[in-house]
């Protein structure tokens, strides 16, 4: 819902709804999060849509909030509906997520086991200090920002960076949907924004070295991440470096168009040849823009779309097109407010 609330800001934009549709959308779509059931302001990952109550034992989710809460205050502050996006916004208690212990968010939570795991290791859970820092109610700091691992290897005779843990090219993307890190640094000197170009390089380094061992994967198909895959869903595809060792990636040759699309503004040219690829060669497209995946090997195609593939592929090409998302996202003041009390700031 996230990436979909900032699609309607790209599709008034573009022209493909009106501002009054786009309003309305929106509009509704905040009132029912507003009444839906939450846990000091953090959503369940899945609901039924029928009456958006939670479905089975879904867990209360902080990413998928984090995701959410992007995507309400970009819309809200897009079609002036400040007071409804702020209110969802600021009743999030971000310091309840947090393991006080080492200052980690922990990954889970539900009301039958309590919290589960943490956010140990970078990924896209980079938004979630941002948003946290930037809170004028329930604020984490730089404890929090500071208390992940940040692992530093490289793939092959790339430059080094700072990696995640399954290696998938999305855990470098989904922050950046709305936070513009480029030209940034912050106290220890990480550009985020130049750490995702390293990481994209190792992807399309990675698909190019094992071109030869696969059917799918090569220099016009690469960009390993979560997805369809002919088992189902796959949330370990990825590339190295993941791990410590490099062996927490799996590698099945299934290739996601998503992947390498959502890293256009990190490696245009190659992300350009790999869609050429997708549409001209392999006819990915569809009612809905690309397929989620496909492999080769398998004489696979997934037979359908995924939101969350959708939404980084729509954001990230918006953003290449004219900064579209930027444009609004990164100048609410919440998403300020959170970068300065980072100090994340524009390089001197």
């Amino acid at each position: 819902v996230g990436f979909g609330l900032t699609a309607i800001v790209i599709g008034v934009e573009k022209g493909y709804i009106t501002l009054e549709q786009g309003f309305e959308r929106v509009d509704k779509t905040l009132d029912t999060l507003a009444s839906m059931d939450h846990v000091e302001g953090f959503f369940y990952h899945f609901v039924n849509m029928s009456n958006a109550k939670r479905s089975g034992n879904s867990e209360v989710s902080v990413i998928d909030t984090g995701i959410l809460m992007m995507g309400v205050l970009t819309a809200g502050d897009y079609f002036g509906l400040q007071t409804k996006s702020n209110a969802l916004y600021e009743r999030v208690n971000w310091p309840w997520y947090v393991d006080q212990s080492n200052h980690q968010f922990y990954m889970a939570y539900t009301p039958e086991g309590g919290f589960a795991g943490h956010w140990d290791f970078y990924a896209e859970q980079l938004m979630l200090y941002v948003l946290g820092a930037g809170s004028p109610t329930h604020p984490t700091g730089l404890a929090e920002y500071n208390s992940f691992i940040r692992d530093k290897k490289r793939y092959g005779d790339g430059e080094l960076f700072i990696h995640s843990w399954f290696g998938s090219i999305f855990t470098y993307q989904y922050s950046h949907a709305w936070i513009d890190f480029k030209d940034t640094t912050d106290d220890q000197g990480i550009n985020w924004y130049d750490n995702s170009v390293a990481a994209t390089k190792a992807h399309y380094d990675f698909a190019v070295k094992v071109e030869k061992n696969y059917k799918t994967i090569g220099a016009d198909a690469w960009g390993l991440t979560a997805s369809d895959g002919p088992g189902g869903y796959n949330g370990l595809i990825g590339a190295p470096p993941s791990g410590y060792d490099n062996k927490s990636h799996k590698v099945d040759d299934t290739v996601a168009p998503s992947g390498a699309i959502g890293s256009i503004l990190f490696l245009p040219e190659e992300v350009k040849t790999a869609m050429l690829n997708y549409y001209n060669v392999q006819k990915l497209f569809g009612t809905y823009g690309f397929v989620d995946a496909y492999n080769l090997t398998k004489n696979w195609k997934a037979g359908d779309v995924i939101g969350i593939d959708k939404g980084i592929t729509l954001l990230m090409l918006a953003n290449y097109q004219d900064n579209i998302v930027y444009n609004v996202s990164m100048s609410n003041l919440y998403i300020r407010q959170g970068m300065e009390n980072l100090n994340i700031k524009k390089a001197e």
